[in-house]
């Protein structure tokens, strides 16, 4: 399967082949800044599925969990469309409001759930983590 995004000005567009390896909500503070006090939800992908085409601008700072996390974002609109982590470096994630609908994904974990707000609605039935979880493992060799 292939997913296919863009973001909202049309300028950057991605493709990923295969399935992620994880879908999850973020809630550290960091995300809920970036996706103004909500999670970010996540697709992670192995670095060579996907293809970018147009220009990204990043943004990089030390995250809680001890990495060094980017994030690519259209530089015309603003759009968040992946990220990356100094811990994961064969992964990337891509959010997934930036993905061409209809698709079937949805994340299967909520990360970072010590600091969700009070307020904050976790489906049930999601995997929780208080804080940074053990890293996807990589796709088996095709």
């Amino acid at each position: 399967m292939a997913y296919t995004g863009r973001c909202a000005c049309e300028a950057v567009t991605l493709t990923a082949d295969g399935e992620p390896v994880a879908v999850r909500q973020c809630w550290c503070r960091r995300c809920q800044t970036a996706a103004a006090g909500s999670p970010t939800v996540n697709a992670i992908f192995p670095v060579d599925s996907i293809a970018i085409r147009g220009e990204l601008g990043w943004f990089s700072y030390r995250a809680d969990s001890g990495n060094e996390l980017s994030r690519g974002f259209c530089p015309a609109c603003g759009t968040q469309v992946i990220g990356r982590s100094s811990g994961n470096p064969h992964f990337r994630v891509i959010r997934l409001g930036v993905l061409d609908t209809p698709h079937d994904l949805a994340p299967t974990a909520a990360i970072w759930t010590e600091e969700a707000p009070a307020w904050a609605a976790i489906p049930p039935g999601l995997d929780r983590f208080p804080r940074q979880p053990p890293p996807p493992r990589p796709a088996p060799a095709g």
